[in-house]
């Protein structure tokens, strides 16, 4: 049952994302937003709810090991290997405002995170702080949106609709049928995925980093990797960046009022937490490199994500290999990977002074 459950959970999730998406699209066009605030909040919200019910199901469970490495988990799936593959199809343009605003705001509510799980748990005030942030961050959005169209500075607005009871009423009915999809796709991929981790003998967190981390960030993806290919760079990055910051505002926040307190395990405390908060740091360079995402850099991005995923395979089921893997990573990769990046950031620079194009 559970190798049944989890691809069911998986096509409902999916199913149930690309038409709350579908929907709540249809009714932000209807207020002139444009794109990256579109991406940013809308489509970004809408494609980490799997995010939100996997977790918020996790949670109220008592599974929190797979509610914790659900949001760690996507995130780090979210930078590396979505905006990886997606400038890989096409190199991504990167707007100011990700720079000045969104992107530092996603470290903040990374090293936030961090701060919290500290002393071993996210306890439900600290949950409460996390949803009020959220609040004020989609208020904050939804503002700038609001004015960046009405003087006129936005690149193009995200489209507009009829206002008709018809096209509301069709809009409304996508987002019940996909958050109808979302709540059974919850339980079905939760209830496999646990018993699965019983039936192998692995871990609930190695579980909630991997699986279905990297199943409820499927509609993060095909949406990032598809606005790319059709030349909606804005939604594709802000897809990525909004679901990071809404994962940890909303997602953990709403799991841990809901449960009381998310439990935080040495493991992930010690190393992937870390990591969540080192590749929301990576962005900050390499967004502002020329203001674009080059292939070589989505390469990178990549080819780190399976490193990730190969220590957390290792470490999971105590390897001898995963202590070698890591000193490997630590004294050699990453030193090479900051020299790079700074190395691309000096040209970066250089091409801006000179006015010509990175490569």
């Amino acid at each position: 049952m559970a190798f049944l459950m989890i691809p069911l959970g998986l096509l409902a999730l999916t199913a149930g994302a690309e038409s709350l998406v579908r929907g709540a699209s249809g009714l932000a066009r209807t207020l002139g937003l444009p794109p990256l605030i579109i991406g940013l909040t809308v489509v970004a919200y809408g494609t980490s709810a799997p995010e939100l019910a996997v977790s918020m199901k996790a949670g109220i469970s008592g599974q929190a090991d797979i509610a914790l490495g659900n949001v760690v988990g996507s995130n780090i799936f979210n930078v590396l290997l979505i905006l990886g593959l997606s400038a890989l199809v096409i190199p991504l343009s990167v707007s100011s405002q990700l720079i000045r605003l969104d992107v530092p705001v996603m470290i903040s509510v990374s090293g936030l995170a961090w701060l919290f799980a500290a002393d071993g748990r996210v306890s439900r005030w600290e949950g409460l702080v996390l949803a009020v942030a959220m609040v004020a961050y989609t208020a904050l959005l939804i503002r700038m949106g609001k004015r960046t169209s009405a003087s006129g500075d936005a690149s193009r607005p995200a489209g507009d609709i009829p206002k008709t009871r018809k096209t509301l009423a069709g809009n409304i009915l996508f987002l019940v049928f996909g958050l109808g999809l979302l709540v059974f796709g919850a339980q079905w991929l939760v209830s496999g995925a646990v018993r699965l981790a019983q039936h192998f003998g692995f871990s609930e967190l190695l579980i909630g980093l991997t699986i279905v981390a990297a199943g409820t960030s499927l509609p993060e993806l095909a949406t990032s990797v598809v606005a790319a290919k059709r030349g909606e760079r804005d939604i594709a990055v802000g897809n990525v960046v909004g679901s990071n910051i809404f994962n940890i505002l909303g997602v953990l926040g709403a799991s841990a009022i809901l449960s009381g307190e998310v439990n935080v395990v040495p493991g992930p405390l010690n190393f992937d937490i870390p990591v969540m908060t080192a590749v929301a740091v990576a962005c900050l360079p390499i967004f502002f490199t020329g203001g674009r995402i080059s292939r070589w850099e989505g390469v990178l991005f990549a080819l780190y994500y399976l490193a990730y995923v190969a220590y957390v395979v290792l470490a999971s089921s105590q390897h001898e290999a995963a202590k070698t893997f890591s000193w490997a990573m630590l004294w050699f990769v990453m030193p090479a990977t900051i020299l790079g990046l700074a190395a691309s950031l000096f040209y970066g620079c250089a091409c801006k002074k000179t006015r010509r194009p990175p490569m």
